[in-house]
């Protein structure tokens, strides 16, 4: 399907087919029981209501001491290998890139949603972000450099992936709401969102 630009976000729909996203399941399964998905708190100590895990070199965490990377799990594991898919994924489309040295594994169920938000934990933010989405539909909500101001917002479907570059690198953005049962693709429903990205 054709590449939509949205503000500065660049929008491939459908760019992993029903098989490819369902071998990926399979793969972040696999990688799971490595890495366990845990709900992070906020420095404030608010419960997240996605559930967190990851893979390559480094993991994010969020807890009473703050936002960062570690290079393990918070069980003490290391974490798990990043999907070649994936990996793969990211040289087509950003090739001019470093290797990505995360991937953010985030668990959504019905309720669940992602505030305004920013990504600037890691080092370089002239890298880009890519994010995957799998499972049921979310509402992604796209904003400016600065917080405030007029939005613009996409159901982003099973399959599709946004590359955050440019400005869209540092643009707020955010995920106000998850379609139940749009998507057949896990057993149980929900939505996975795989974020990649350097962070040294």
């Amino acid at each position: 399907m054709a590449v939509l630009r949205v503000r500065d976000f660049e929008i491939h729909p459908g760019y992993f087919a029903p098989e490819a996203q369902a071998d990926l399941v399979t793969e972040l399964r696999a990688a799971l029981t490595q890495a366990p998905l845990v709900r992070p708190v906020t420095p404030r100590g608010s419960p997240m209501s996605v559930r967190m895990s990851a893979a390559g070199s480094y993991g994010w965490i969020s807890d009473r001491k703050g936002y960062r990377y570690e290079k393990i799990h918070p069980s003490g594991a290391a974490w798990p290998p990043i999907p070649m898919r994936l990996v793969n994924m990211w040289h087509a489309l950003v090739p001019a890139a470093r290797d990505p040295e995360c991937c953010l594994i985030n668990w959504y169920d019905s309720t669940a949603k992602m505030g305004m938000h920013q990504d600037k934990d890691e080092a370089d933010l002239t890298q880009p972000v890519v994010s995957v989405s799998l499972g049921d539909d979310a509402l992604f909500r796209m904003g400016h450099l600065a917080r405030g101001g007029t939005t613009e917002s996409l159901w982003l479907r099973s399959g599709d992936v946004v590359v955050m570059a440019g400005n869209a690198r540092r643009a707020y953005h955010g995920v106000d709401r998850i379609r139940p049962n749009s998507s057949s693709l896990l057993a149980n429903g929900g939505r996975i969102n795989l974020t990649l990205r350097v962070v040294t």
